[in-house]
């Protein structure tokens, strides 16, 4: 019998075996009581190692999906193929509060970038360039984090993090940042996303008024919607949001001052003052999402809103995804003494504690200056390929777009000179090969502004007039230019 079996390359061959044998058995293409084929004839089959196919025939084994008989070779189990459970729904008291999460879009959520789902270049925001991850830096990390949980073995950990990586944090965003904190102040989560939601229990209830800035970042704006907050949208001007237009008894503000989501710029001092006014008027918190803001290309930086705070309304949300990676999952929270405890007590009886292995590993890779001089190598990658992308939109792209002056961060936006339907636009930008972001999506209680997202993390330098040219093409076919008389 031959399976129709594809090995990749060299990399995770068990695992690939393995996974194309469950999908088999799963969907009865291999049916119940039919014998695999011995490890030795699998493995000249497909060209690989019997140690490969004796691996993939363990797990599934494992997993009851085949069973082994001495003298006889292995055969799919009678019980091997799953079959759906089919259960009626029942009527449940808490229907409506699943129904508001189960309908909450995720408009961000993107596919796992298996190739089918990635294209040729990608423009899309939010993503640093993993081809920059330091890779050797950070196995040394690990393994030092690794030694240091043996050593201090306790059972579970402080819930609000390993005093070492609290205090090498605390160290970092004062001379990045110019936060102003003690170690104790810093709660470790697992990314930001985690932090925007301890803040959210801690201070929502049911009806609560919440801010958020408009247009902005959908997955907070959607937390706090999902734990039943009062969600207003605060429209954003150039100077940052409007503080005027902060509704009396507002408990929790959102924004992004250093690097505004999704529209780039900053937030001015005079609307920083007038902000922090405005919430300890209001008895209100403000996270202070500083998403991306370690990257900054012109001018002198900008010192985070909670450093100029002197009473104690800002919560300051830092996170490695942009300058790491992602998948650590490892973000930071510089919480106001008015809610530390509560924050630390919600920590715990969410998760206990996030990963003490990976937290040991990021404290070496800050003490040891490995994390600014990955910042650093970052930095002139970043600079050069947002210099060329602003070079192509004021060029190339002019005729439709115009940039929104920003100095920071991981993407540019540039807004289109009249409205355009933006969501057929990166159908068909996808379709020739390029993934970039409108601005749709980051607006909910006004109607959107046609506007385009160019990160610069996931593309190489080499890469964006290509991608441009090819977005281009696609503009002048959907809305060609006028022609000159």
């Amino acid at each position: 019998m031959e399976l129709q079996v594809v090995i990749e390359g060299d990399r995770d061959q068990p695992d690939q075996l393995y996974r194309q044998l469950k999908e088999a058995i799963n969907s009865g293409e291999l049916e119940a009581g039919r014998r695999l084929p011995a490890s030795r004839q699998l493995a000249l089959q497909l060209g690989i190692s019997r140690k490969v196919v004796a691996e993939a025939y363990a797990r599934l084994s494992y997993d009851r999906l085949v069973v082994g008989r001495i003298g006889s070779g292995t055969y799919v189990s009678e019980h091997g193929r799953r079959q759906p459970l089919v259960q009626a729904p029942p009527e449940l008291s808490g229907a409506a509060i699943i129904e508001r999460w189960r309908s909450l879009p995720t408009p961000l959520r993107r596919p796992l970038p298996v190739a089918a789902t990635r294209a040729r270049y990608e423009l899309v925001g939010g993503l640093p360039d993993r081809s920059l991850f330091p890779q050797d830096d950070w196995r040394r990390s690990v393994l030092h984090g690794l030694r240091q949980t043996e050593r201090h073995a306790t059972g579970h950990g402080d819930a609000r993090g390993v005093p070492a990586l609290r205090e090498a944090i605390a160290r970092h965003i004062a001379f990045a940042r110019g936060v102003r904190c003690e170690p104790d102040d810093i709660v470790v989560t697992n990314g930001a996303q985690q932090a925007l939601d301890l803040v959210a229990r801690v201070l929502i209830e049911p009806g609560s008024t919440v801010v958020v800035e408009e247009p902005g970042y959908p997955p907070a704006r959607l937390l706090f919607t999902g734990q039943g907050a009062n969600v207003v949208g605060v429209p954003v001007d150039r100077e940052g949001i409007e503080v005027d237009l902060i509704p009396d008894g507002t408990r929790l503000i959102y924004t992004t001052p250093t690097h505004q989501y999704p529209l780039g710029m900053a937030m001015s001092p005079r609307r920083r003052s007038a902000l922090l006014d405005r919430a300890r008027a209001l008895g209100a918190i403000v996270i202070e999402d500083d998403y991306d803001s370690e990257f900054r290309y012109e001018g002198r930086p900008a010192d985070a809103l909670q450093g100029l705070d002197d009473h104690g309304s800002v919560a300051f949300v830092g996170s490695l995804s942009k300058t790491l990676s992602s998948d650590l999952r490892l973000g930071y929270l510089v919480a106001p003494q008015a809610i530390l405890e509560a924050v630390g007590n919600a920590k715990y009886l969410a998760d206990w504690h996030t990963s003490t292995p990976m937290q040991w590993a990021l404290a070496r890779f800050i003490d040891s200056g490995d994390l600014l001089r990955h910042l650093r190598r970052c930095q002139a990658a970043y600079a050069a390929r947002r210099a060329r992308i602003g070079e192509c939109i004021d060029g190339r792209l002019a005729p439709w777009l115009e940039r929104v002056p920003t100095t920071a961060g991981l993407h540019l936006t540039a807004l289109f000179h009249a409205p355009i339907d933006t969501r057929r636009l990166v159908a068909h930008a996808w379709r020739a090969g390029v993934a970039v972001d409108a601005l749709d999506a980051c607006y909910h209680f006004l109607s959107p502004v046609s506007g385009l997202m160019f990160g610069f993390g996931g593309i190489d330098l080499g890469d964006i007039d290509a991608a441009i040219d090819r977005l281009s093409d696609v503009l002048m076919q959907l809305h060609p230019l006028p022609v000159e008389p």
